[in-house]
């Protein structure tokens, strides 16, 4: 009987166009083929994958990047693939719309939690289970900010699967009462089928609008020194 492991190993290079020996210990998960190619032109390795759904690259420290595409489907679909190399850390480079008015264009926003609103988790665990990145990763990726001297936001990311909504004034409504700091499309889903997967997952989004609707409360801003 096939097995989800046997097509994971099927689809996974079949998908990226990359051997899946090729894949490092490491992922980085991103929207966009801009982020693979800058990422093979500042470490001199083969991006693979154009003309393919997507694209991806791994660096001679054993650091891979993979663009996925867009929205909650496309992100379980490279979490369940990515049980095929059984990584040991999966970070999503994401982008938000910011939700509260001290989430500024370009601020990181570290995801202590998401709200499923996208329904594509819904495959995975019943609603009450909740969507959280790995301890060990989240810190790690706080600390590495911090030794950089930046700043971030930390708070709870709504995940949604529509993308024209700010017309709407109900759900934007729905948004300002569950407090979420900003809002996407994919963060949910990987935290959610990564733990499925027992894959070690995090996220780091940065505010890519400014918010549509100021809220009235404001998320805890970590500061350092």
């Amino acid at each position: 009987m096939t097995t989800k492991l046997d097509i994971a190993k099927g689809w996974l290079p079949r998908y990226t166009g990359m051997p899946i020996d090729d894949f490092g210990d490491y992922v980085l998960l991103t929207n966009f083929a801009f982020y693979v190619q800058k990422f093979g032109e500042q470490f001199g390795c083969e991006v693979h994958g154009v003309g393919r759904p997507m694209q991806a690259a791994t660096n001679s420290d054993g650091v891979s990047i993979v663009n996925f595409g867009i929205g909650s489907p496309n992100a379980a679909i490279i979490m369940d693939l990515l049980t095929a190399r059984a990584p040991k850390g999966v970070l999503f480079l994401g982008k938000c719309g910011g939700l509260k008015h001290t989430t500024e264009i370009g601020h990181f926003i570290l995801p202590i939690a998401a709200i499923r609103g996208e329904g594509t988790s819904d495959d995975y665990f019943p609603p009450e289970v909740p969507a959280l990145p790995s301890f060990k990763l989240h810190k790690f990726v706080s600390e590495r900010i911090v030794q950089r001297g930046l700043d971030y936001r930390t708070g709870v990311i709504y995940t949604t699967n529509r993308r024209v909504w700010e017309h709407d004034e109900d759900f934007k409504q729905r948004l300002h009462d569950v407090t979420a700091i900003g809002i996407d499309m994919e963060t949910a889903t990987i935290f959610i089928v990564g733990h499925k997967n027992e894959i070690s997952r995090g996220g780091s989004c940065s505010s890519r609008t400014c918010p549509s609707r100021p809220m009235a409360s404001k998320p805890k801003r970590v500061t350092h020194g």
